[in-house]
């Protein structure tokens, strides 16, 4: 939720009183987004690439991206 404010609050003052969050139900990723167009795209430009991390963290499928269209985050393996 906090990068999702952060990248918000850029474009619009009254971001911070956003409810963007993102959290665990049932074993399902939960993203909670803004309402228009624009403001999904920003916020998940700010947060996808971390999303193939937290699916692996929640024993999800792995996931793969073209990394020419957005670079992915995730840890080196120890």
């Amino acid at each position: 939720g906090e990068q999702m404010r952060a990248v918000s609050l850029q474009y619009v003052p009254t971001a911070i009183l956003s409810r963007q969050t993102a959290g665990i139900c049932n074993g399902a990723l939960i993203i909670n987004l803004p309402g228009k167009p624009k403001s999904i795209r920003e916020c998940l430009d700010a947060v996808f690439p971390a999303v193939p991390y937290c699916i692996d963290l929640i024993g999800g499928s792995f996931m793969e991206a073209d990394e020419t269209v957005i670079k992915i985050f995730r840890p080196k393996a120890k």
